[in-house]
């Protein structure tokens, strides 16, 4: 009996296997971004209107796009772009939302009724309106494309850490310490923080993709990202009309932002809260 026990315990649990396959995934896709450019220097705006959609061939390993430029050259590029978009706009979230959830829980009274307000006069409107409205209003900056994105994603954070830290806050554990003299750092390092790392490592797992797909879908209606550059959106968009002629070209970017959603899915999906 013990034995199975034993068995059992040492067996990958599905959990483990979907974050390890997810891991996988996008190290891959960073490995693509990162190594291609280094070995297949190639000017991914460099137009060749002798070669437009070409098939995969030694010149151009994954084909060319409607202006002949390099599909591999162009999706390595595309990649590293997204993924860095998404990492900033998860991390200039993250920030004031982690903070001003644990002071809205510390501090109550007025101060949380005051951020409460706040959050939910941002959740008046729309999201995808208010990054469309901010993203219409400097159309090409990547600055406003990423911090519209942010202001999307802090409200998760702000709600969930806020709900958290309030039972954390509220326990015998914290009561002992601040008893004991400890101050604001240690109850965060020692209390907060191990209950809210696991949720807020999956809620920034999913918050990258969600920025991705947003990136996309601003590209997708001509108001993100602005031609030559290099994004999966905006390649889409460009490549669309032409699926007829050429499907596995405009299947590629496709893909791509598919395997990038589903790593971040498993991954985020793997954690244990």
């Amino acid at each position: 009996m013990n034995l199975e026990i034993a068995i059992a315990d040492a067996a990958p649990k599905p959990r483990n296997q979907a974050r390890l396959v997810g891991a996988m995934i996008l190290g891959l896709l960073i490995v693509a971004a990162i190594c291609v450019p280094l070995i297949w220097s190639v000017d991914i705006a460099k137009q060749d209107y002798s070669a437009i959609l070409s098939a995969p061939s030694h010149a151009h390993p994954l084909g060319t796009d409607h202006l002949g430029r390099d599909m591999l050259a162009r999706l390595a590029s595309a990649v590293g772009l997204s993924l860095g978009l998404a990492l900033v706009s998860v991390i200039t979230a993250a920030i004031p939302g982690v903070l001003l959830g644990i002071l809205a829980a510390w501090k109550g009274g007025l101060t949380d009724k005051g951020l409460g307000l706040l959050v939910e006069m941002f959740l008046a409107l729309p999201g995808l309106l208010l990054v469309l409205l901010i993203v219409a209003l400097f159309p090409g900056s990547f600055l406003a494309l990423y911090g519209a994105v942010a202001l999307v994603l802090w409200i998760e954070y702000f709600r969930m850490t806020r709900a958290l830290s309030r039972t954390v806050l509220s326990s015998q554990a914290v009561a002992a310490s601040r008893l004991l003299g400890f101050g604001p750092a240690y109850v965060i390092r020692r209390h907060l923080w191990p209950e809210l790392s696991p949720v807020l490592m999956t809620i920034a797992a999913f918050g990258a993709a969600s920025a991705i797909m947003a990136i996309a879908a601003l590209s997708f209606v001509s108001v993100g990202v602005r031609p030559p550059t290099a994004e999966l959106g905006l390649m889409i968009t460009e490549l669309l009309p032409y699926f007829a002629e050429a499907p596995s070209v405009i299947a590629l970017p496709i893909l791509v932002i598919f395997l990038i959603v589903l790593s971040l899915m498993l991954i985020a999906g793997g954690r244990k809260p």
